[in-house]
């Protein structure tokens, strides 16, 4: 397999935006080893810190692996000992299966849309 057979995948899309106060980072395509920087990039600052409050949208993934799941609990990390919270909303069923069976679930709030993701 070459460095050229990732033609055809989908392209890992960020959108940000504040919503409330709330940082929302909503993402589409596959994360996998291909895109965890991508995603890392936008949920981490240069220093490695998350913002108080993270809410990412996965409605638009449709393809999660273990790469992903390490960027969600760095973010997690980043903000343990602060006030704040990152929360996942509206995971596609295989998403949510994989963040359920490694237990991300638990550290990480994850809520079934957007909308009450952003709930206080």
């Amino acid at each position: 397999m070459s460095d050229n057979d990732t033609a055809g995948r989908p392209e890992l899309l960020i959108e940000e935006r504040i919503v409330a106060g709330v940082r929302v980072v909503s993402v589409r395509g596959e994360i996998d080893h291909d895109g965890k920087d991508v995603l890392r990039n936008a949920l981490l600052s240069a220093d490695g810190a998350a913002p108080a409050r993270l809410v990412v949208d996965l409605s638009g993934v449709s393809f999660m692996d273990s790469s992903g799941i390490n960027v969600f609990v760095a973010a997690h990390q980043a903000v343990t000992g602060t006030e704040g919270w990152v929360r996942i909303a509206g995971a596609q069923e295989s998403v949510l299966r994989i963040l359920e069976l490694v237990g991300v679930d638990a550290i990480i709030t994850c809520h079934p849309n957007l909308e009450q993701a952003l709930l206080p």
